[in-house]
């Protein structure tokens, strides 16, 4: 059971009821996780703001689901990584696919070198190496692609935090952690 109630969005109002509206109208669901945010509108428009801004960069779908599957495994976020594998499907990305990236790989080697990038600066708190640099610049990825793949880590650790203090409920298809907790 979530420790923070879960907003309804048939019985939201103001600001909250239009940010939820817009999420429903956008991905056909809303989430428990949006339905947490919600408990502060502020919170919520920030999110959506910056995965709004995230998802309009350089980075295709694959690459961003990829990233979200790597960050939630390492992080070890179960609402997480059921919901973005869920919506890896519906990019494109198959199970096998996915189940490497959780693990940081990948059959497209620049997307692994995304993950490598990804989850090195997870585990070292942005402290990353001039060696992990050159190698996702090696792989392909413009400084604008790295600004994004920074971006993306920190929003899904952001998710990853709330979906774990939270303990929301998974309303998308539960997908075990390859990992313990």
């Amino acid at each position: 059971m979530a420790r923070i109630s879960v907003i309804d969005p048939n019985t939201a109002s103001g600001e909250t009821r239009q940010l939820l509206d817009a999420v429903q109208n956008g991905l056909g669901m809303v989430p428990n996780f949006i339905r947490v945010l919600a408990n502060s509108p502020a919170a919520l428009s920030a999110f959506l703001g910056l995965h709004g801004i995230a998802g309009a960069g350089a980075l295709d779908p694959k690459t961003r689901e990829r990233i979200a599957l790597a960050v939630a495994e390492q992080n070890a976020c179960q609402y997480c990584v059921s919901a973005h594998t869920a919506i890896g499907r519906k990019v494109g990305l198959d199970n096998q696919e996915m189940l490497a990236n959780r693990s940081g790989r990948s059959a497209d080697a620049k997307a692994e070198a995304a993950l490598t990038f990804a989850r090195a600066l997870v585990e070292h708190t942005g402290e990353v190496t001039r060696g992990e640099f050159d190698a996702v610049r090696a792989a392909g990825h413009s400084d604008g692609e790295i600004v994004e793949i920074i971006t993306h880590v920190a929003m899904n650790i952001f998710t990853n935090l709330i979906g774990k203090a939270t303990q929301v409920e998974i309303d998308f298809p539960r997908i075990d952690l390859t990992k313990a907790a």
